[in-house]
C-alpha cells in the first residue's frame, strides 16, 4: 500500500527543490546581466609602455593610442628609457639606420652602406616623405591629437633622473612625472597592454 504521506513529502520535496532552482536561476541570471551591463559601462582601457626614441618606432605607440582613444578607450602611455625623446620639445626623432635590416629602402643596398656618414638624415627623409606621401599624420600631428583625445602621456621619472632630463624639456599637456609603480597600478586592470 503506498503511504500517502510519504508521497505528499516527496511531492513537497520536488516543489520545493524545483522553486529553489527556479529563484536561484532566475536571481543568477540578474546578477550576471548587472554585471555584465557593468562591465560594458566601462570603456576598455589599455597601457602602453613606449621604450623607444626613433621616428619608427615613435609612430607604432601614438597610433594605437590614438586609435584606442578615439574609441572610447581609456589609454595610457608610459614613456621610459629612450622612449622620452617623443615627449621632449625640441625632439629630432631620427630613423636608426645601422642594425635595421628591415627597413626599406627605395633600392636594395648591402646593410654595411647603412653606417656611412649621412645615411641617417636621409633615411629619416625618405620615411618621412612616405608618410606624409601616404597620408599619416606627424609624430607632432599624433602627438598633439593624443593630448587633445584624453591620452595619459606619463614620463618616467627613473629614466629622467638616470639621463639627466629635466622636466621642463618636455611638451606642455601631459602627465607629471611618474615612476613604474604608479603607471603599474593605473595598468592592472588594463584590457589591453602593450611593450613597445
Amino acid at each position: 500500500m503506498v503511504d500517502t504521506a510519504d508521497m505528499a513529502r516527496t511531492d513537497m520535496d520536488a516543489l520545493i527543490r524545483d522553486r529553489v532552482d527556479s529563484m536561484v536561476a532566475t536571481r543568477f541570471d540578474e546578477l550576471w546581466a548587472l554585471k555584465e551591463a557593468e562591465r560594458l559601462a566601462k570603456p576598455k582601457k589599455m597601457a602602453i609602455i613606449a621604450t623607444k626614441g626613433t621616428l619608427d618606432w615613435a609612430y607604432p605607440p601614438l597610433i594605437l593610442a590614438t586609435t584606442g582613444a578615439t574609441l572610447g578607450w581609456d589609454v595610457g602611455i608610459f614613456f621610459t628609457f629612450y622612449g622620452l625623446n617623443i615627449l621632449k620639445k625640441n625632439r629630432n626623432l631620427e630613423i636608426g639606420t645601422v642594425g635595421n635590416p628591415a627597413m626599406p629602402m627605395p633600392i636594395p643596398m648591402p646593410q654595411i652602406l647603412t653606417a656611412l656618414p649621412g645615411m641617417t638624415p636621409i633615411a629619416t627623409q625618405m620615411m618621412k616623405r612616405q608618410f606624409k606621401d601616404h597620408g599619416v599624420a606627424s609624430i607632432d600631428e599624433l602627438i598633439e591629437l593624443s593630448i587633445e583625445l584624453g591620452v595619459k602621456m606619463q614620463p618616467c621619472g627613473m629614466t629622467m633622473d638616470v639621463f639627466g632630463i629635466a622636466e621642463g624639456e618636455f611638451i606642455d599637456g601631459i602627465e607629471p612625472v611618474c615612476g613604474a609603480t604608479h603607471f603599474l597600478d593605473w595598468a592592472a586592470d588594463a584590457d589591453v597592454s602593450l611593450f613597445i
